[in-house]
C-alpha cells in the first residue's frame, strides 16, 4: 500500500466542455486531507452556478466507444453508503461569472493514499443530495487521474 501524503489530479475536459482545465491538489494532514482546487473554462454562459464534484472509482478518463469519462465509475464508495456520504462525495463548484471556480476543504472521508489511481469527475448540474445513486449531476464535463504528487498547492 502506497503511503503518499500529496497527489494531484489535473483535470481536461470533454466534448461538452473543451475550454474546461482545472487542477486539483489533495494534501494529507493529521486531520485529514486538505483539498483545494481551481479550474476555468467553465461553459456556463455568464451565470454563476453549481456544478457536482466528485472521486469517481477508476482513473479512466479516455473515451471508450466514443463515451467519455464513464469508464472511471460511480462514485468512490469503500464504505458502501448511500448518497451523499460516499467517501468521493465532494462538496459542489460554485462557478463565477466568467466560468472559474476555486475552492478548498477538509475531509476526513479518506486518505491521499486511498485516492491514487481513482479520478475526479466535474458535472454539469449540481448534486441534489438525494438521488440516488450519485445525486442527478448530469453531464460529465471533465475528468482528471489521481496521481502521487511531490507537493500540493497552486502552482
Amino acid at each position: 500500500m502506497e503511503t503518499a501524503t500529496a497527489a494531484a489530479a489535473m483535470v481536461a475536459g470533454g466534448s461538452l466542455a473543451p475550454a474546461l482545465a482545472g487542477q486539483v491538489f489533495f494534501s494529507q494532514t493529521p486531520h485529514g486531507v486538505w483539498v483545494q482546487a481551481y479550474f476555468t473554462g467553465f461553459p456556463d454562459g455568464g451565470a454563476s452556478r453549481f456544478h457536482g464534484f466528485h472521486i469517481h472509482e477508476r482513473g479512466v478518463c479516455a473515451p471508450v466507444n466514443g463515451v467519455e469519462f464513464t469508464q472511471a465509475g460511480e462514485h468512490y464508495n469503500p464504505g458502501g453508503q448511500p448518497h451523499p456520504q460516499h467517501a468521493g462525495d465532494l462538496p459542489p463548484l460554485l462557478t463565477t461569472a466568467n466560468g472559474t471556480a476555486r475552492m478548498c476543504f477538509l475531509t476526513d472521508r479518506f486518505r491521499v493514499s486511498d485516492i491514487l489511481g481513482r479520478a475526479v469527475i466535474v458535472h454539469a448540474q449540481p448534486d441534489d443530495f438525494t438521488t440516488q445513486p450519485a445525486g442527478a449531476s448530469g453531464a460529465w464535463l471533465g475528468c482528471g487521474v489521481i496521481r502521487a504528487a511531490q507537493h500540493t498547492g497552486r502552482p
